[in-house]
């Protein structure tokens, strides 16, 4: 396993690829996409260049993979940032050529779907950034949410720590991004409950691996992971998406991965807040809460079958959440239990 690097970051002034390596979907919703680069333009002073598939519904992997070949072998592009995520991503990888990706390596974000690709990167030895998605991020109605933009900023255009802090308000309700009247507001917030500590004695400092964990469990399916053994001393991270899985659900997976000898290898996992609304499943108050509470007991019924040692941090803000703080996928995090602190280095 090749030990993952941090690529070359952009400077404002640079352009930066645009791709939809997962779903067109700025082809339906161009209203929050054509808002994400309008922010990247004026208030991140990136150029976004934009490729074949990436406001194409229907493309094929072959098409999507070729766009992302074109981003990272131009040497004029100095990011590769995703518009967002979809469901077949998986697909796309393996059309992808590792030496070509290998030799031209740049900062990728995305989360979501766009696991798939940032475990593929990781693989090659490329530290890449879950998060910071054009149409989810840079593209909320309104303005940016500012913890969201502090972290985007900072693993965009820095190196070093960056501490991950609790949020005092979230988001979890949306709105139509069909409806031009969604944008003309920020989103109703309200207030954050905080971080839950689990087996808080220690600190541990690793490279990091994860997800999306509705991804995680496609990996482990289709047999896309490394051994076991290649994990050993990581820091896990974990979120839920919008399909909103079951407290089962989270238990079944984190069980094949303990079944695999792949939970015990993790000294930490970072929990993300559940996603607990969606518009297939527009939870009341009470029942994401309810939602939240089981998967935290599933998450820590795993652990106590399969990795009783491992330190959990529960509801970080990443992946699926807003605010949104970027994980570097590969790069350093750092848990620090007794000082209830998490750090990461972009």
């Amino acid at each position: 396993m090749i030990e993952p690097a941090y690529p070359a970051k952009p400077s404002p002034g640079d352009r930066v690829a645009i791709v939809s390596p997962a779903a067109g979907l700025p082809e339906l919703y161009p209203l929050p996409y054509e808002l994400g680069l309008r922010r990247l333009t004026e208030d991140f002073g990136l150029v976004p260049v934009e490729y074949p598939t990436t406001r194409k519904m229907g493309t094929s992997p072959q098409e999507r993979a070729a766009d992302l070949h074109a981003a990272f072998a131009d040497p004029e592009i100095k990011a590769v940032i995703a518009s967002i995520g979809g469901s077949d991503q998986i697909t796309v990888i393996p059309h992808l050529d590792a030496e070509l990706i290998r030799a031209n390596p740049k900062p990728f974000f995305g989360y979501s779907d766009n696991t798939n690709l940032l475990d593929f990167l990781w693989r090659q030895g490329i530290v890449g950034f879950h998060g910071g998605g054009v149409m989810t991020q840079y593209g909320r109605p309104g303005a940016m949410d500012p913890m969201s933009e502090s972290s985007i900023r900072a693993a965009l255009f820095t190196s070093g720590p960056y501490e991950l802090t609790e949020p005092a308000r979230i988001t979890e309700v949306n709105r139509d991004w069909a409806d031009p009247a969604t944008f003309d507001a920020e989103p109703a917030t309200e207030p954050a409950t905080g971080w839950s500590w689990h087996r808080a004695d220690r600190v541990v400092e690793g490279r990091s691996w994860g997800g999306c964990l509705d991804i995680v469990a496609w990996l482990m399916m289709a047999d896309r992971i490394a051994p076991p053994e290649t994990y050993e001393g990581c820091v896990l991270f974990l979120e839920t998406s919008e399909e909103l899985m079951s407290a089962d659900e989270v238990y079944f997976t984190l069980r094949c991965m303990g079944e695999r000898g792949l939970l015990r290898r993790f000294p930490a996992l970072l929990m993300g807040r559940a996603m607990a609304w969606s518009f297939q499943k527009p939870l009341g108050p009470a029942e994401r809460e309810r939602h939240r509470a089981e998967q935290r007991a599933a998450v820590l019924r795993a652990l106590a079958e399969y990795a009783p040692d491992t330190m959990a941090v529960f509801d970080v803000d990443l992946g699926h959440t807003e605010p949104q703080q970027i994980v570097p996928y590969g790069g350093v995090v750092r848990v620090d239990g007794p000082a209830r602190r998490v750090t990461v280095h972009y």
